[in-house]
């Protein structure tokens, strides 16, 4: 179950996660040339309006077309989400979700129906009017049939965000988000639900609270600093670089494999990221476009110019209250969240089955060239593990580079795969005879160690 969920998340993000230099460069112009903007400009504000009725939505059903089926299934994607856009009174990032896989879908099994009966010197023609008729038909479906859906689940959304805003429990979004994210479903729940609510709370008031509902990286600073004082062995040693990696570099999956070894720390993520929710209903603060990633030098370039203290005080806030009930737990819990232990203890139970791990350690591996770094989105966490392995193997002499990819990119004549342990099993989905790597911390590096032992 977990693994299917990963993998819907993975869908949602991986259509916006490509584009987020786009919503940047729309928050940089809305924050600076609105009317309450840092430098109102009554001709470049009409940039906001476009950018965001189409170039977002258009680029998010291209790139989720493309996934699906490449051009092809980009441009018949595209040409299905106008459809949807046509009339619209609010920005469509739902329906250019539905519509970009969908159309992508669509004309591939068109494609394969065709295959094999089409006459020779005819392929070029048979090919752009197939896409082109297809566009058509779907453009009108978009048009009648899904935009008036999409508006309706819009305001569904919109009934249900206002009676939490209304009634004070914003807040308790904390308690589904926060273990969303351990999940790794991070980028999901930011990019794929709370972007979409954000970009019309931002046209209506100017900036938006839910931009700050999972990026703020308060609470994995205060696990990460407790883990800094209260922790044992290499948790201890590696937290410190790990929450300046976190707060500074956004990278938040870095934090997850600490509250995974002490699953009861979630309870501090929980009050942290609460805290956080609380502290910005309390003073009205927001963002003006996604923080992506989520570190706090892209929070307070995309943070609204009346709302810098309070983003600040959340941030600060969510971090003393994860840090202090972090700290109860860790101090008072005889859970092991020594990353040693926990290595020594999974080699163990290892020993006792046959495993992939223990086929890497027989197969001749003299001509490996590639060890691909995979994470979910294959942009934070993948490319730090990424630098990481790669100076540890110059260091040891050997000559393998090590790419890093999204889970769903990674090439099929991959050999050798390095990933975290709870995403092994959607690698093994994608490719089954490829040699695994499972890693408990991005930071881990006796498990770095170990690989490159195994390499030699």
């Amino acid at each position: 179950m977990k693994e299917k969920v990963q993998k819907i998340g993975r869908v949602l993000s991986a259509m916006v996660m490509p584009n987020i230099a786009v919503f940047i460069a729309w928050g940089l112009v809305t924050s600076v040339f609105i009317e309450n903007g840092w430098f109102p400009n009554a001709t470049l504000a009409e940039l906001v309006d476009p950018m965001n009725q189409y170039l977002l939505p258009i680029l998010i059903a291209y790139t989720g077309g493309y996934n699906v089926y490449g051009q092809r299934g980009a441009t018949v994607g595209s040409i299905m989400t106008i459809g949807v856009l046509v009339g619209a009174p609010i920005p469509m990032f739902i329906g250019a979700m539905i519509c970009g896989p969908l159309g992508a879908f669509l004309i591939k099994k068109l494609d394969e129906v065709l295959q094999g009966h089409i006459k020779e010197g005819f392929e070029m023609l048979v090919n752009n009017f197939s896409a082109g008729i297809l566009g058509f038909i779907l453009a009108v479906i978009g048009c009648l049939a899904i935009n008036p859906a999409c508006l309706a689940l819009n305001d569904v959304l919109t009934i249900g965000v206002n009676f939490l805003v209304d009634r004070g429990l914003l807040p308790l979004l904390s308690v589904i988000v926060e273990p969303a994210k351990v999940l790794f479903l991070n980028n999901a729940i930011n990019h794929g639900i709370f972007s979409p609510i954000g970009i019309q709370e931002v046209l209506s008031q100017g900036s938006s609270i839910f931009y700050l509902i999972e990026s703020n990286p308060g609470p994995g600073l205060g696990i990460l600093l407790a883990y800094c004082f209260f922790g044992k062995g290499a948790a201890k040693s590696s937290a410190s670089g790990a929450a300046i990696i976190h707060f500074f570099g956004g990278i938040h999956e870095i934090y997850f494999p600490y509250i995974l070894m002490n699953p009861l720390l979630i309870i501090a993520a929980i009050a942290g990221g609460a805290t956080g929710v609380f502290v910005n209903v309390l003073f009205g603060s927001g963002l003006v476009s996604a923080a992506s990633p989520g570190s706090i030098i892209a929070i307070l370039t995309m943070c609204a110019p009346d709302s810098y203290f309070g983003v600040c005080v959340s941030i600060a806030a969510a971090t003393v209250v994860a840090f202090v009930v972090a700290a109860f737990i860790l101090k008072f819990t005889n859970s092991k969240e020594d990353l040693d232990e926990a290595q020594a203890e999974s080699k163990q139970l290892k020993t006792a089955t046959p495993t992939q791990e223990a086929v890497a350690v027989k197969k001749d591996l003299s001509t490996l060239r590639k060890i691909v770094f995979a994470c979910d989105a294959g942009m934070g966490s993948s490319a730090m593990g990424a630098t990481i392995l790669t100076k540890k193997l110059k260091a040891a002499g050997i000559d393998v580079t090590v790419p890093h990819y999204a889970i769903n990119d990674i090439p099929s004549d991959t050999e050798v795969v390095v990933t975290h342990q709870s995403l092994v099993g959607r690698v093994e989905d994608n490719l089954p005879n490829v040699v695994i790597f499972p890693i408990t911390n991005f930071m881990g590096g006796t498990e770095y160690d170990d690989i490159i032992e195994k390499l030699k």
